[in-house]
């Protein structure tokens, strides 16, 4: 995946932080966004985060596993 990527989230994912379910568990199964990044060095070293790729859904994003995505 590169950054500017439409996918969909195909996987259910549970998030507690969406600006307008703030609190309350939603499940961002079947949203489609947008790659924003997907992170693999800080600071020019290698690194491998458990959720390396960010996604976009308007002013909201999350950090997702590649597995829990699938291009549009």
């Amino acid at each position: 995946m590169q950054p500017g990527d439409q996918v969909k989230v195909s996987q259910s994912v549970v998030v507690y932080h969406h600006p307008q379910h703030r609190g309350q568990a939603f499940d961002l199964q079947g949203q489609i966004g947008e790659v924003v990044t997907v992170l693999n060095d800080w600071k020019g070293r290698v690194i491998s985060p458990t959720l390396p790729v960010v996604v976009a859904f308007g002013k909201f994003r999350a950090h997702f596993r590649d597995d829990e995505l699938e291009a549009v």
